[in-house]
């Protein structure tokens, strides 16, 4: 079956960037979508981030590439398919392993309702690398979840939204009364561990998928078994126990939510070859204080610690730290939207519109949690966060270290992508219009003070003495690079150590409707001697998550694995990149073509899982 791409057109534009009018927007039936004229190589000798394009760059052109990002994929591929080598090579070197990208892969269904990103059926692609026969093959299925099984018709070909999701409301169904609203689509992140293959969605438990042939398994448990011991906890039986009490049976009862939810983030302590995933109680998204669960596993998945902390604060954690000693949490604060929780329920608003971000605090509260109370640190007090001096809301976490000294003093430092609380909208995010189910990217590209609203990458510096008192604490721009950059990642073998390079997907600046989103290069840093080089897509091509595969070595022997999105020929490739090489002509090694019938949209997170590595 071949995809079925789905153009979305935008009603009115916020004064964030200049778009045209609604009557100068073409549509797919009255006008050709605008084509470069011809896309040049990639330029990949960029240091400062600047490209220059060869087309000419209309705001037209720049929303119809902002969509092609999020066009829905139909198509499956039941048995590999051996990908087209534009560029290069398989290394010889390069070892023989799996990278598995997951990320929404529908958008609108049959009847008229479109959904939000995040609410969009988890779609697994698979790009198997062959070391010794130097050759890619690509496989993508949509992971089976309850939702995906009730709203898609496999005989037909054809798909019904009957499931809100938090983020969305449905035109086509049924809004008043309609409580199905946790829509466990399984697609922001994947995980392959003791021997399991799991994707994992913010909201619930993950799905188990055949590494082979990618068939969904089913649920795997890992929240309940981690969790509901501890169920029993006695938390104080104050009035916020008592609302607990009352919202636990409508919530699990009426909405049917699960009682945990497991965060789509985890972690991998390579030095104790560990799991460590994080869950937190669902009443909790509406209750001034947050519950959250750590657990950490062996490489046979055998649960080896369970530490829970209850904080008196009313937090949306998505991703977190650790280091040898502690967890940590950045206080994304949020509140309670009474109006907004009215219409949600009421089926007039999405879900998520019963939350909002709370900037009351000018400072942002870390957490650091003792990961082994029995050993340093553990007889400080917790509870009183360390306060950083700067209002930020956490995005994602590169990695985080610690240092001791020769006196007991220590230095805890934390590379992270943050963003600011006047930015950051949970019913905008992508630029989705809930109203009108479609997207604006003048959202993703603001131009009011800078950048300094957008996502980009920071270093926060904690300093603790021998007794546990917070002595100092510091926030600066990563190597002071201020461009708007998500996505960061290192060698996954230094992951909870000191790390030299961190990489990243940032933006060139260079097209004016389009500066900040999506991300258009890669950026390598070094923490050490502070530089900077970069990759860039070129001309009208954007890219996702970079994914580090390491080789023995020095920290940045290795290869980086990125999706590159050529929008303006509605193509994706994988693209193999030297890391060493990182703003150097020859950084790029080899581009490998996905046929267009199974072009895909943008995807979040991505894992690899490398064959000749028994842990996985």
């Amino acid at each position: 079956m071949q995809a079925k791409p789905s153009h979305i057109i935008p009603t009115k534009f916020p004064s964030p960037i200049e778009l045209p009018p609604l009557h100068r927007i073409p549509t797919p039936a009255r006008t050709k979508i605008p084509r470069v004229i011809s896309i040049s190589a990639p330029d990949n000798s960029q240091v400062s981030g600047h490209v220059t394009l060869e087309n000419i760059d209309d705001s037209v052109t720049a929303f119809w590439d902002y969509q092609f990002l999020f066009v829905s994929q139909r198509s499956e591929t039941v048995a590999p398919v051996t990908l087209r080598v534009v560029d290069g090579a398989v290394p010889p070197d390069f070892p023989s392993g799996t990278y598995y990208l997951t990320g929404p892969g529908l958008f609108t269904d049959d009847h008229g309702s479109t959904v939000h990103p995040l609410d969009g059926h988890g779609y697994l692609r698979a790009f198997i690398i062959d070391g010794v026969t130097a050759e890619v093959k690509f496989m993508a299925r949509y992971v089976k979840t309850e939702a995906q099984v009730e709203e898609h018709d496999p005989e037909t070909g054809t798909w019904r939204f009957t499931h809100r999701g938090p983020f969305s409301v449905l035109k086509g169904g049924q809004k008043l009364g309609n409580t199905k609203v946790m829509k466990n689509v399984a697609n922001t992140s994947v995980l392959k561990w003791g021997g399991r293959l799991l994707c994992l969605w913010e909201g619930g438990i993950p799905y188990e998928i055949e590494s082979g042939s990618l068939d969904t398994i089913g649920r795997f448990d890992m929240v309940y078994g981690c969790d509901l011991a501890m169920d029993g906890a006695d938390n104080g039986g104050d009035l916020v126990d008592v609302a607990a009490g009352l919202l636990k049976p409508i919530l699990y009862g009426v909405f049917k939510m699960p009682p945990k939810r497991l965060l789509s983030h985890y972690k991998m302590d390579t030095r104790r070859n560990r799991l460590l995933t994080l869950s937190c109680n669902a009443e909790d998204m509406l209750l001034p204080r947050s519950n959250f669960t750590f657990c950490e596993y062996d490489s046979d998945f055998n649960l080896l610690q369970r530490q829970k902390f209850n904080i008196p604060d009313h937090l949306m954690i998505h991703d977190w730290a650790f280091t040898d000693t502690h967890y940590i949490l950045f206080a994304n604060r949020i509140k309670l939207d009474v109006m907004g929780s009215v219409a949600a329920v009421c089926g007039l608003s999405p879900m998520i519109s019963a939350l909002s971000v709370n900037p009351s605090k000018s400072t942002s509260p870390v957490y650091l949690l003792p990961r082994f109370p029995d050993k340093s640190f553990s007889y400080r007090d917790w509870r009183v966060p360390v306060e950083a001096p700067s209002q930020m809301w956490l995005m994602h976490v590169g990695n985080a270290f610690e240092v001791m000294d020769d006196n007991g003093n220590l230095e805890v430092q934390v590379h992270a992508c943050c963003c600011s609380y006047q930015w950051f909208n949970f019913k905008r995010m992508f630029g989705y219009d809930w109203q009108s189910g479609r997207l604006d990217p003048s959202i993703m590209n603001v131009k009011e003070r800078g950048n300094e609203l957008l996502p980009h990458l920071v270093q926060v510096s904690i300093n603790l003495d021998a007794d546990g008192g917070c002595q100092a604490c510091s926030i600066e721009p990563l190597n002071q690079w201020t461009k708007p950059t998500d996505f960061p990642v290192i060698n996954p073998t230094f992951s909870g150590n000191k790390n030299t390079y961190i990489y990243a997907a940032t933006s060139s600046g260079s097209r004016q409707t389009l500066p900040h989103f999506p991300f258009d290069m890669v950026v390598k840093l070094n923490v050490l001697d502070k530089s900077i080089n970069t990759w860039s897509a070129g001309a009208r091509s954007f890219i996702g998550e970079p994914i580090f595969v390491p080789k023995p070595g020095e920290e940045d022997d290795g290869y980086l694995l990125v999706v590159e999105y050529a929008v303006a020929i509605q193509r994706c490739y994988l693209v193999i990149l030297n890391p060493k090489r990182i703003g150097e002509a020859d950084a790029l090694i080899a581009r490998f073509e996905v046929p267009k019938h199974l072009n895909f949209p943008l995807g979040f997170h991505g894992f690899w899982a490398d064959t000749t590595d028994t842990k996985f």
